[in-house]
């Protein structure tokens, strides 16, 4: 199993348990984080945007183009902030920290 810990913007940590293999963006809306990925993680959307813990954030494969693009629609963004329709859980990943945006935009207008 991979550990993963949630912050909330509020600070609410949360800790979790995932399979190998997972998507992160699946496992958040599992348990409950505020991530709509609306575009169901075909990079056409902010909505996954997570901010790694800077410890961890060279332990994921860089980014392509098409998710730094993405990331620059984000609100909130910093240099360690990630789609989370992109980061596939593995092994090497056990302990990932990251933290949900303080702000996040809803594309489905709510």
């Amino acid at each position: 199993m991979i550990r993963v810990r949630f912050i909330g913007a509020d600070g609410h940590e949360q800790a979790v348990e995932a399979e190998p293999g997972a998507r992160l963006l699946d496992i958040a809306q599992a348990h409950g984080q505020p991530l709509e990925g609306t575009c169901e993680g075909q990079m056409a959307c902010s909505t996954c945007h997570v901010i790694v813990d800077a410890a961890d954030f060279a332990r994921l494969p860089p980014p392509r183009e098409e998710e730094e693009d993405m990331l620059d629609l984000a609100v909130g963004a910093t240099r360690t902030s990630r789609l989370a329709c992109q980061i596939w859980l593995e092994p090497a990943l056990d302990g990932l920290t990251v933290r949900m945006p303080r702000e996040i935009r809803d594309m489905r207008g709510r």
